[in-house]
């Protein structure tokens, strides 16, 4: 799976993309990222794509066209992706066709969940990711493309990276190799909220917490059925 991330800020991704599972995942090649500067599609000689709104208002709007020529170098990449891979069989398959989703982050849009991440990651090869910056992005941006709004939760933050992340973290566990083991996958076993490791008896501040005499019984159905009531 490829994401292709239009961001004002690629740079924000390094530190998230650059730790612990995702970055064994980008050098596994289970998935692929990529990063579309909206600014690098810019007639602006200075790279403004920033303009007030219409009608007045606080902050600034991010120009529709230089988004929407973003967009269009993520689906030439995926375009030119797919030409080698054909070159490379031979022949013109049905089953290696791209398969494309756009997404773009709104707190209006629908919400964000597991099953929406289990769906899309079954069903697209190539996601595309708009995030917004300052008071939002033109919104002829969404009729010059079929996308689908999405929102990771009922608050307002400062850009679409960190849904962008939250989205590109979410649907990477849905890929197999990604986790290496399946039971990681908390979603697909009996899983409680609250865990414990060594040692059984911690005592801190002159007090013992002890482990759940449950999870020592080695007794599996009970474990399970306590996991359950949690």
């Amino acid at each position: 799976m490829q994401f292709h991330i239009i961001t004002l800020f690629p740079d924000s991704f390094d530190s998230y993309l650059g730790e612990s599972i995702l970055k064994r995942a980008i050098e596994d090649k289970k998935i692929k990222v990529a990063f579309y500067n909206p600014r690098d599609f810019s007639d602006n000689k200075f790279r403004h794509i920033d303009r007030p709104p219409y009608a007045g208002g606080p902050g600034m709007v991010i120009q529709a066209e230089p988004v929407a020529r973003a967009v269009d170098a993520a689906l030439k990449k995926i375009e030119a992706k797919t030409k080698r891979k054909k070159n490379s069989k031979n022949k013109s398959t049905k089953s290696s066709a791209p398969k494309i989703k756009i997404i773009f982050f709104s707190p209006s849009g629908k919400q964000f969940t597991t099953d929406y991440a289990k769906k899309t990651a079954t069903k697209f090869t190539d996601i595309i990711l708009i995030c917004g910056r300052y008071e939002g992005i033109d919104a002829r941006i969404k009729k010059i493309f079929k996308m689908e709004e999405i929102s990771v939760g009922p608050f307002v933050l400062t850009g679409g990276e960190l849904p962008a992340m939250i989205f590109l973290d979410c649907l990477s566990r849905q890929v197999e190799g990604v986790l290496g083991n399946f039971d990681s996958l908390e979603e697909s076993r009996v899983a409680s909220p609250d865990v414990y490791t060594r040692p059984e008896v911690l005592e801190y501040r002159g007090k013992k917490y002890r482990v759940p005499k449950v999870l020592l019984s080695g007794d599996h159905k009970k474990i399970e059925e306590w996991k359950l009531k949690r």
